[in-house]
């Protein structure tokens, strides 16, 4: 059963990565030379950003080898806390963090940079842009933190 549960992880991880280069591979090809904007609705656009921090751009500064270890060393203790979970919550929460830390990792490793794309916005104050793994890695924290509250409790 462990195996199975697992297999669902790798799975989980497997999407998010595949969607997650795919859409950059996307933004890419159809946003840069020439660069431009596509409006998809009133509060989003496609517009390619680099980003050579984490989220959100935080820690820019930071030098490349120093980000990929760091990220690569959470990616793998996630990993294995994923391995070893019974809850089927955390391991979900778990394998999104790790598919989109693996997809901003490759793309770290590949351009230098992470590939960013969706830029949402409203009355002129725009988010920070951001990619398919900073979703996967935003969403799973909030599972996790779910979890963290309400998984697990028995009642009294």
């Amino acid at each position: 059963m462990k195996h199975r549960a697992f297999v669902f992880g790798l799975i989980v991880i497997a999407i998010v990565f595949g969607v997650d280069q795919w859409t950059k591979a996307l933004a890419i090809d159809g946003l840069s030379n020439p660069f431009r904007v596509i409006e998809v609705t009133p509060f989003m656009n496609f517009v390619l950003a680099w980003n050579p921090g984490v989220s959100f751009g935080l820690f820019q500064g930071q030098a490349p080898w120093v980000m990929i270890a760091v990220t690569a060393a959470i990616t793998i203790g996630f990993g294995v806390w994923m391995w070893r979970t019974r809850d089927s919550m955390l391991r979900l929460a778990l394998a999104m963090i790790v598919g989109g830390a693996i997809g901003n990792l490759v793309d770290r490793l590949r351009h230098g940079a992470v590939t960013d794309f969706i830029d949402l916005h409203v009355a002129g104050y725009h988010w920070p842009v951001f990619n398919v793994a900073d979703s996967a890695i935003t969403v799973g924290a909030a599972l996790l933190l779910i979890d963290s509250l309400f998984g697990g409790k028995k009642s009294a």
